[in-house]
């Protein structure tokens, strides 16, 4: 197996992710009501972030923690949900990736579930300051 080395590699991650997220029974509900059909308008914006995140590639401005916030007002976000998808992340990258890179998107990707989990509940208690 290779490791991550470009965008592509990015987009092929994160579209394989995300087709196994829609049909989960644990968080799959979480995306399709979320995001709906609306799937052509939240990838791009995915691998900005991680393309980003691995790469130091300019262009994402999004604010995951604000998104995952409101998205609790909905549907409220769990720990097990946080968990579930770090697994499928890391069980998909395994599955597709070796090396460096790949080890850091899920470094990077554990840290942030434990961070947007972090801040959903300290916005649920009204201790969260911006």
């Amino acid at each position: 197996m290779q490791d991550l080395s470009n965008r592509e590699d990015i987009e092929l991650l994160v579209n394989t992710f995300y087709d196994i997220v829609k049909k989960d029974e644990v968080i799959g509900h979480i995306f399709n009501d979320i995001i709906g059909d609306n799937w052509s308008q939240h990838l791009p914006i995915m691998y900005q972030f991680w393309d980003g995140i691995i790469f130091s590639k300019p262009g994402y401005n999004g604010n995951p923690i604000k998104k995952h916030i409101d998205i609790d007002k909905k549907i409220a976000l769990q720990a097990e949900h946080f968990q579930r998808w770090v697994l499928l992340w890391n069980t998909t990258v395994d599955n597709m990736f070796k090396g460096t890179n790949a080890d850091e998107i899920k470094n990077r990707a554990s840290l942030m579930i434990h961070l947007l989990d972090l801040k959903v509940k300290m916005a649920r208690s009204g201790n969260l300051i911006q």
